[in-house]
């Protein structure tokens, strides 16, 4: 799915622009914050222009070089292009995907481990969510001015994803401990 979100992302920007180079566009990637948000491969943003080019979704319009710059080349949509930004758009804008985590599956393949060892995890993976939640707010929070209501909502459609999540541990979390075996009076404090 992330080859598609990154062709969706470089087709509907060009769609917008008429023309970019891919470092324009890896910028907006970057400035966009899409990786947050989004399966954008902002690594692979130059392979996959080159890959729509020779398929003909995207044509290169002109190579330019401003001062000591690299060379740069420049590319625009073609009609097959929109017809795939189209199609993209519509497939992504219906379709209801939920990802298996793979936690899930390393979490079912580890009867053999010590609760205390998986309670460990559990209290990891909570701080990382805890983290990544106050990096949103925050960040979500600091760019209010520059949102619009698009962008307010999808903010808040990862952060309620993310929280769900949170809550999800907190109950494995109450779990793991309530099979916990029973601590010797000298160990409890």
């Amino acid at each position: 799915m992330r080859g598609a979100s990154t062709r969706l992302f470089l087709l509907a920007e060009l769609a917008t622009r008429g023309e970019a180079h891919g470092h324009e566009l890896r910028r907006e990637a970057a400035l966009g914050k899409t990786e947050l948000w989004s399966e954008v491969g902002i690594g692979s943003i130059y392979s996959t222009l080159r890959r729509m080019q020779a398929e003909g979704l995207v044509r290169i319009v002109r190579s330019e070089r401003d001062g000591l710059m690299p060379e740069r080349t420049v590319y625009a949509l073609t009609s097959e292009g929109r017809r795939e930004l189209e199609a993209l758009r519509a497939s992504m804008l219906r379709d209801v995907i939920v990802r298996a985590d793979p936690f899930d599956l390393a979490l079912a393949c580890s009867p053999d481990l010590p609760a205390e060892v998986l309670l460990g995890i559990v209290e990891d993976r909570t701080a990382t969510l805890r983290t990544r939640i106050s990096s949103l707010e925050h960040l979500r929070d600091s760019a209010r001015d520059h949102l619009d209501d698009r962008d307010h909502l999808l903010f808040d459609h990862v952060l309620t994803r993310l929280r769900a999540e949170l809550d999800w541990h907190d109950t494995l979390h109450t779990a793991l401990s309530s099979n916990r075996p029973p601590q010797p009076e000298s160990t409890r404090s």
